[in-house]
């Protein structure tokens, strides 16, 4: 990972500003390559790019993110929620039956105390399973009060998922509720999906078509 940003700052001669940890598999189950990782490019001899500038995406894995707390890298974690309740989460993310909303939230509590860093709950809109008004109000308060910030990612259409993207009016109602109770939201901004090659869906068409992808 190092090597890439390396790579790229020498090559384009421009100063990486920002870096995501995300993507394909969990970061937080490559738990010790990430923290040094963390160290090397926050170090002012290392990258020197700030704490603030780092965001690791995580599904929510309880034990690393309280671990992430004792290593005083105060970076921006995103979770990956994308329910409001356990019965619809444990659905479309297994890892639910691990560790359940509230304890995700209760951690997420405790890293926000920590560090002062607001936390962001990445909610994917799916047509007819999270996008309800109630799913909306049920979201609001279990977060609401807390240091954070939900993005809703309208989802990209996938075959053979059986899931598809919220309409504009859904999020934009889903949106309303979270906002009217003191939750701050923005909508995600689509690149890709009229082409099919947005998150998710040139992977799968490739699989598909029987190739593989590295």
């Amino acid at each position: 990972m190092l090597d890439q940003i390396l790579t790229i700052q020498n090559d384009s001669k421009n100063r990486i500003g920002n870096v995501v940890i995300m993507g394909i598999g969990e970061p937080l189950d490559n738990y010790e390559n990430v923290v040094k990782f963390l160290r090397l490019i926050n170090h002012k001899d290392g990258v020197n790019l700030g704490a603030r500038h780092i965001s690791v995406s995580t599904c929510g894995l309880v034990p690393e993110i309280l671990r992430l707390v004792e290593e005083k890298i105060p970076v921006t974690l995103s979770i990956s929620l994308h329910a409001p309740n356990d019965t619809i989460r444990e659905k479309i993310m297994p890892v639910n039956k691990r560790y359940s909303i509230d304890k995700i939230i209760e951690a997420c509590k405790i890293y926000t105390e920590a560090t002062n860093r607001r936390i962001t709950f990445e909610y994917a809109m799916i047509d007819e399973v999270n996008d309800s008004k109630e799913s909306a109000l049920e979201l609001a308060k279990r977060i609401r009060g807390m240091l954070c910030h939900v993005n809703l990612i309208p989802v990209n259409t996938v075959s053979d998922t059986g899931f598809e993207r919220s309409s504009k009016e859904k999020i934009a109602v889903f949106k309303e509720i979270l906002e009217r109770h003191g939750v701050e939201t923005t909508v995600r901004r689509e690149l890709g999906s009229d082409i099919n090659a947005a998150c998710g869906q040139l992977r799968r068409s490739l699989m598909e078509d029987g190739q593989t992808v590295y």
